[in-house]
């Protein structure tokens, strides 16, 4: 059978909350709810191509009710929908079976967690990728907080980034209570004081490796030289990252992410470069240029006082840098919150020191990370 043409995973939620819609409204006329699809998946991220739709993606929707229409509905919205969606939405099955028990996607969270490849069915019920939860439930899955209360500063710390890019991207196809809606604006990113110390965690990262490009090459290390260069890329990727205000998504959309920042035509370029030379001294000339364009835009936010874009030596060494160091401590000034002035200088987040997928897609997990920041500031 031929596969059916790629549509993008949004649109084909889109196309089930249209089929969704009428059916609860039939059965359960007086329910009030939020659809969207905005959990895992690089549907929600807008970067799904024709490769995704070999599992885990198809016509999906997250549906939201009340605590106590949960408890009463969740269960009869589910057998309702498996006995009269289409078995079809735009060519694609609406059925899917559960990942095998030897495939790594079993270790999802949740029904929805189960579901792994679409799946012909005309037969009913069908297994439909359709997930009845509550708002707050939702979001203590994905970050172990609820953004419907004050989050207090140090939780934004343990919050996996590329969750919260997760649960702010998507689309949000109906939200009778609003709750979903709030939820989603709450978390839409850092607050101020939290944003200015991770931009000096950031900046400081680059500062204290910059002048190591060219030490390594000198000292015979061609290798390791490459190897920094290439932690300094990211390092800046990750700057810019913050410093348009966007949440960065896990490594495989990294990249791709990146070119979506309106800075990211004139800094790419240098980037790539780069990376490309095997010559250590074009490579910091590349590395430099693209230090004094972050350098650059982050004065042009007027959020701490500026600091110098010049690039010069690295402590009477022969090696070329932005001293970015300034940078960092230009930002620690700028924090008024004592809560966070309290925090270690310079850890940032556990995205910024921690990069296991093991660690980062387990919020219970991070949470532990909280005495880093909770001790010192008491």
């Amino acid at each position: 059978m031929t596969a059916p043409a790629f549509i993008p995973g949004l649109e084909l939620s889109a196309a089930l909350f249209q089929e969704v819609q009428p059916i609860l409204r039939r059965h359960l006329p007086d329910l009030e709810y939020a659809a969207a699809r905005l959990a895992r998946g690089s549907d929600v991220l807008g970067f799904d191509d024709a490769r995704s739709t070999d599992h885990y993606w198809g016509p999906l929707l997250e549906l939201f009710v009340s605590d106590e229409d949960s408890e009463r509905y969740r269960d009869r919205i589910y057998d309702v929908l498996a006995n009269e969606l289409p078995f079809e939405i735009r060519g694609y099955p609406t059925n899917f079976r559960p990942f095998a028990p030897t495939e790594p996607h079993i270790r999802r969270l949740g029904r929805i967690g189960l579901l792994g490849h679409m799946e012909q069915r005309a037969e009913r019920p069908i297994h439909h990728g359709v997930t009845v939860m509550t708002v707050r439930r939702f979001f203590a899955m994905s970050l172990q907080l609820d953004p419907l209360t004050e989050i207090e500063p140090w939780r934004w710390l343990v919050a996996s980034e590329q969750n919260l890019r997760m649960v702010t991207s998507g689309r949000v196809f109906r939200d009778d209570i609003g709750e979903l809606s709030r939820a989603r604006e709450a978390l839409r990113y850092y607050p101020h004081d939290v944003w200015l110390y991770l931009l000096a965690a950031q900046w400081a990262r680059i500062g204290q490796e910059e002048a190591f490009v060219g030490r390594t090459a000198e000292a015979g290390d061609a290798l390791g030289s490459r190897l920094v260069a290439a932690r300094l890329v990211r390092d800046v990727m990750r700057l810019a990252f913050l410093l348009e205000r966007t949440y960065v998504p896990y490594t495989k959309w990294f990249g791709t992410a990146f070119k979506h920042l309106r800075c990211a035509a004139e800094l790419a370029p240098h980037l790539k470069a780069a990376l490309a030379t095997s010559d250590w001294r074009s490579c910091e000339e590349h590395l430099v240029r693209a230090y004094a364009l972050v350098a650059r835009l982050h004065n042009s936010l007027g959020v701490t006082e500026p600091g110098s874009e010049d690039i010069s030596p690295f402590h009477g060494r022969p090696y070329r840098v932005l001293h970015a160091e300034r940078f960092a401590e230009a930002c620690e000034r700028a924090i008024t919150s004592e809560v966070v002035r309290a925090w270690p200088p310079r850890v940032g987040s556990v995205n910024q020191f921690a990069d296991a997928t093991d660690v980062l897609e387990r919020p219970a997990l991070l949470s532990r990370f909280t005495a880093v920041y909770q001790r010192r500031a008491q």
